[in-house]
């Protein structure tokens, strides 16, 4: 493959919305709470142009001591989170592991200096597998997911997404899943006007390629209501991988919906050209 035709060949990163628990297979419960993230979702094939060798997830509901990767051939499931119908608990999503692409990711990191290690046990979260079903609902792309650090970091894990950027030209998917305002104790009608204005800051930041746009996001707790809608912030960290193994490319706004569950702004992006799109 030469130079110019790998280039071409690159995948986009994301930044998604997972959505709250096993949303997909609660369609009766919930209507179309959903609806409009599951189109958006399901709308990704269609912008990668081609069915990538493998999914890297990185969820917000994996921290470990160190960044690690999942290197099991067949992840479980890991049912992590609770008061939802008996019948959530028992479903799957099949996609095979990937090992020789953890060996690779692992490899990639201990390069950068980054502390690295390998988990052979641990099953797939909702983190993954909500925003998965919609996006591959054959399950028929391995999947594996990648931790969190501990600390949460915003430096670090933008150094992480620099370090994960190679297998944008390996035909590997990096999905950074979280939400872009997580507040459990603040939804509805109340969260209206303090998500928004985080929702603009982000998509005002996010907007420019330029360096200044990481260092922001390094910053990202002067931002308009920032420590309102993320409290903690496990669920934007994911945010910054996939910027990270982007840097200096272009965001698209994939996703938006300002009233969500009632009064919330939220969003997705994509970095990066998608299929078709003009050099």
């Amino acid at each position: 493959m030469t130079a110019s035709s790998a280039t071409a060949a690159r995948l986009p990163t994301y930044f998604i919305s997972h959505g709250g628990g096993p949303w997909p297979w609660m369609k009766a419960e919930m209507g179309n709470t959903y609806a409009k993230l599951e189109a958006a979702l399901a709308d990704m094939p269609h912008q990668i142009g081609r069915k990538p060798a493998a999914v890297l997830m990185v969820s917000a509901h994996w921290e470990a001591p160190a960044f690690t990767v999942q290197a099991a051939a067949q992840p479980g499931m890991l049912y992590d989170y609770g008061g939802f119908p008996a019948h959530t608990y028992q479903v799957h999503y099949r996609s095979p592991g990937a090992p020789a692409i953890a060996a690779r990711v692992q490899a990639l990191l201990q390069a950068a200096g980054l502390p690295a290690a390998v988990d052979t046990e641990r099953g797939y979260d909702h983190g993954m597998f909500s925003p998965m079903q919609a996006i591959y609902p054959q399950a028929d792309v391995p999947v594996l997911q990648l931790s969190l650090r501990r600390g949460l970091d915003p430096a670090e894990h933008l150094a992480l997404g620099r370090a994960l950027a190679p297998l944008r030209d390996e035909d590997v998917l990096i999905v950074g899943s979280g939400l872009s305002y997580h507040n459990l104790r603040a939804f509805g009608p109340q969260a209206a006007a303090p998500s928004k204005a985080f929702d603009d800051w982000l998509g005002q930041t996010l907007a420019s390629a330029s360096a200044p746009r990481s260092q922001a996001l390094v910053d990202w707790e002067q931002a308009p209501a920032a420590r309102i809608a993320h409290p903690r912030e496990e669920h934007l960290i994911p945010l910054m991988v996939a910027v990270g193994a982007a840097e200096g490319e272009r965001a698209a706004r994939i996703y938006h919906e300002s009233d969500f569950m009632g009064g919330l702004s939220v969003s997705s992006y994509r970095f990066g050209a998608a299929a078709g799109d003009a050099a």
